[in-house]
């Protein structure tokens, strides 16, 4: 069985940091991923998928660290959904993407091609770390690796 999900958005917020009870770190992220249809009447329109991604450990860290709304992130994971009751006793569901992999991708003036860890697998890959990113500008924008980078196409994000 897989249980996989690759997404790349943009931050709607910026992350919000929070520790479990044994101190790991723990980002919840909102993603907004824009898909163009055309409607009966020929026009496009743009449609705007708002995700719920959760990052731990030193993902969470570093996402929380260099991530601000609007940046771009490439977002690999697992769907999880969890059961959890409101103030009045009701049984609630939430879904969401626990995150295996983050890498930030460049756009609007941002460096690009760091790779957050993750405790579950991913890594940095090709990507330099962020100290060297400042003292490399020729560096490709998709930071060397194997991931095809997402460009600058603004009529794609959606806010």
């Amino acid at each position: 069985m897989v249980n996989k999900v690759i997404l790349i958005g943009n931050l709607g917020q910026d992350p919000e940091m929070r520790s479990t009870a044994s101190g790991t770190a723990v980002a919840n992220l909102r993603l907004a991923t824009a898909d163009r249809r055309k409607d009966r009447d020929g026009n496009w329109t743009d449609h705007t998928e708002w995700h719920t991604v959760v990052a731990f450990g030193r993902t969470a860290e570093n996402v929380a660290q260099y991530c601000r709304k609007g940046k771009q992130l490439f977002v690999e994971g697992r769907l999880q959904t969890r059961k959890w009751q409101d103030r009045d006793g009701r049984d609630r569901y939430s879904t969401e993407i626990v995150a295996d992999n983050v890498r930030f991708l460049g756009g609007r003036g941002e460096s690009a091609g760091y790779s957050a860890p993750s405790p579950m697998g991913g890594g940095y890959g090709n990507a330099p770390a962020p100290q060297q990113q400042q003292q490399q500008s020729s560096a490709p924008a998709n930071g060397g690796g194997d991931m095809p980078y997402a460009g600058d196409d603004e009529d794609n994000i959606p806010f």
